[in-house]
């Protein structure tokens, strides 16, 4: 190794590997110089640790002033107490590292949660309800789209962590004050429950990934107070004569639509949503086989209901499997019939009942017909056990879960027999009784 002053020309006369140092003031260390294959120098810095072995921190292959600037750092804090300055200068550039790394999560994190919006996860909490098979999950999307995308842009495009009570207030408020109160009440729970979901979802491996990746720990829905007025429960429910009334004109109807009612009415009245998934595969002696996943259901549950011969006939009229392989409809089976078929069928009836002066009360949805079904077997003698049973609700308790495997087949076939006489005997005719009035004898 030569050792002098190093110069520009002494390092042009270096041969490749070979070594050259400039020796400083005693406890300066040195600047060495190395020739490489590619002839150019590298630089480097020796210097003595504490415990007195000798080491070498690389300075570059710049120019010989810009080695001797970078050796005089680091001469400065040799001198100044760092004797293990390679062991510092790691610790240094880990720190570095370190720090970069925290930068980037936390650049990553807010780019994440910029993304993470309500609006993902209000279109996040619709996926998962159609993955569990929810039927109600096209009509909650519209909602939220129509008062939340549509309406109030910025609160949708808020990620959903920083979205606070208040700002939810705002969008439920919009409707009560326009005092679409049932519309309100609707909205307000439909955030609950996504921001429940969304929590939830965190540590839920079935979730799906949408969810999950929005990492939400805390539901600011749960402090909207209900909606005073949003939940009033219908009470239509028709008579025994409008029933009847009823039935004689569906009985009449030609072609799919009348099977359709016909079928819908000996069957329980069963939620539409959920006949409009009847396939012809779900019809298997003289059964058919519903999935009901209404409520917080995650797997839906098997009901199965008898069908009448009226109902079966009325199920082979609808023609189902032509088109298509849905059994509940008005397409040959191209499609199921939807609520809204079905409730443009019913008022189409209700109408002509309504101008023949057949209802002694107001007009009826199909949801009233269901509850009809339930107010009319109850007031013949049906259990409200088996009415359960043949409608498909409050069956979620532990005893119906886990305990009873009875499958209740013949009680629900005797409780539909009996609505089907109910609803086809004629009305009865009743003879007015005069109240005989007492004559007095003549004094």
């Amino acid at each position: 190794m030569k050792t002098g002053i190093l110069t520009q020309r002494a390092l042009d006369t270096l041969k490749p590997g070979e070594w050259a140092s400039e020796a400083g003031a005693r406890g300066d260390g040195r600047l060495q110089a190395r020739k490489l294959g590619s002839g150019s120098v590298a630089f480097y810095y020796r210097y003595t640790g504490s415990d007195g072995s000798r080491h070498r921190i690389p300075l570059g292959t710049g120019t010989l002033a810009d080695a001797r600037k970078a050796r005089e750092a680091y001469k400065d804090r040799y001198q100044s107490g760092d004797r293990d300055l390679r062991e510092v200068l790691a610790a240094e550039a880990a720190d570095v590292a370190a720090a970069k790394a925290v930068a980037a999560a936390e650049a990553e994190a807010a780019t994440a949660r910029a993304r993470a919006t309500l609006g993902v996860l209000l279109e996040a909490y619709v996926a998962n309800m159609r993955k569990a098979g929810k039927s109600s999950a096209e009509a909650v999307l519209g909602c939220v789209h129509r008062h939340v995308r549509d309406a109030l842009p910025r609160l949708w495009a808020k990620p959903a962590a920083d979205v606070t009570a208040d700002d939810l207030m705002d969008a439920v408020a919009r409707l009560a004050d326009a005092d679409k109160l049932r519309e309100a009440a609707k909205l307000r729970s439909y955030l609950r429950a996504a921001y429940a979901a969304g929590v939830r979802a965190k540590h839920n491996a079935k979730a799906i990934k949408a969810l999950r990746e929005l990492r939400l720990s805390h539901n600011p829905a749960a402090d909207l107070a209900s909606i005073e007025g949003g939940t009033r429960a219908r009470e239509r429910a028709l008579s025994v004569a409008e029933l009847r009334h009823y039935w004689r004109r569906i009985a009449a109807m030609p072609g799919e639509d009348g099977a359709l009612l016909r079928f819908h009415l000996l069957t329980g009245c069963q939620r539409v949503e959920q006949l409009a998934r009847l396939q012809l595969s779900d019809v298997e002696n003289g059964r058919i086989r519903i999935r009901d996943t209404k409520g917080r259901r995650v797997q839906a549950r098997i009901h199965v209901v008898p069908l009448l011969p009226e109902a079966a006939e009325a199920l082979k009229a609808m023609q189902g499997g032509v088109h298509g392989p849905y059994a509940f409809t008005v397409t040959q089976g191209l499609q199921g019939a939807s609520y809204g078929v079905v409730q443009n069928r019913v008022r189409d009836v209700c109408a002509a009942m309504q101008e023949a002066g057949e209802l002694s009360a107001g007009t009826f949805t199909p949801g009233d017909l269901r509850r009809t079904v339930e107010t009319r077997l109850a007031a013949a003698g049906v259990s409200l056990e088996i009415r359960a049973q043949l409608q498909s609700h409050g069956l979620g308790g532990v005893q119906a879960k886990h305990y009873d495997r009875h499958d209740y087949m013949s009680e629900k076939r005797e409780a539909l027999e009996t609505l089907h006489r109910l609803a086809s005997a004629d009305p009865a005719t009743v003879t007015p009784i005069r109240k005989r009035v007492a004559v007095k004898s003549a004094q």
